[in-house]
């Protein structure tokens, strides 16, 4: 027997191939799994933390109600655009009628203004005959004096004298014949209506409606004109003593002025 049979040996035991792959395969296995779940608590501690809002769902309803809330306010702006439109419009005639307004008041005071001035040439070309009227003459010879005098009137006459003077004071209105306010063809009208004669209603007519006479043969209750016969455009009524009464305008009414005071065109006799 050798001297060295009963020494045991130094050397471990071999071990098995299969041992060792299966310990191996079990060590790589827990690394691997420590590997991920390391990696994966770094991955969660490295994420940052958000919040979600849910926004609401634009719905078909919610929708159209939008379109149609929409659709009124683009009316109501439209309606709103042609109001503006109409009120702008609206101000502009008012603006205009106003112009046109003035203007024609400015030219109806021209040609009343021309009118007058008219007639005032007209009355002085006349200035000899009325100052005849007004003093009075004598016929030659005779020692009568002219129906200009302060002759009594009578009959017919003397009650349209009467007549008119009564109205002195009243006031003169455009169109109206009595019996508290006269325009001037409405008082000469119903003189002669308080004697049963029917005059026309203006001066046109009514400087033509009895026989024409002249300024230096008046009688009282002449009918006194001025403008031309047929074209007159005021009357009066010769009351005696170089005077007549006549609605002469809005400022005065009806008075009682000498013939001098403005000398009339001509007269006419109805009486």
């Amino acid at each position: 027997m050798s001297h060295t049979a009963h020494i045991r040996s130094h050397r471990k035991p071999r071990r098995s191939a299969s041992t060792i792959a299966m310990r191996t395969g079990v060590a790589g296995g827990v690394l691997s799994t420590l590997a991920v779940a390391g990696a994966s608590g770094a991955a969660h501690a490295a994420e940052p933390v958000t919040q979600t809002l849910e926004l609401p769902t634009l719905t078909a309803d919610l929708a159209a109600q939008v379109a149609q809330s929409a659709d009124v306010t683009q009316q109501a702006a439209a309606s709103y655009q042609l109001q503006a439109e109409r009120d702008a419009a609206a101000a502009k005639a008012a603006k205009q009628a106003k112009a046109d307004l003035a203007e024609a008041k400015k030219k109806a005071a021209e040609a009343k203004k021309k009118a007058e001035e008219a007639a005032r040439k007209e009355a002085a070309e006349r200035t000899t005959l009325s100052a005849s009227a007004d003093t009075g003459s004598s016929s030659t010879g005779t020692g009568s004096s002219t129906s200009t005098s302060t002759s009594t009137a009578t009959g017919s006459a003397a009650a349209v004298v009467s007549f008119v003077q009564a109205q002195v004071g009243k006031a003169y209105v455009s169109g109206a014949t009595g019996p508290s306010a006269y325009d001037c063809s409405g008082l000469v009208q119903a003189a002669f209506k308080q004697v049963g004669i029917s005059l026309p209603r203006v001066s046109q007519a009514q400087s033509t409606a009895g026989t024409q006479v002249g300024l230096d043969n008046l009688q009282p209750g002449d009918i006194l004109y001025w403008g031309g016969a047929g074209s007159a455009y005021h009357v009066g009524v010769y009351v005696g003593g170089g005077m007549f009464v006549g609605a002469q305008n809005s400022s005065t009414g009806v008075v009682e002025r000498p013939l001098s005071y403005d000398p009339p065109s001509g007269a006419v006799r109805v009486l």
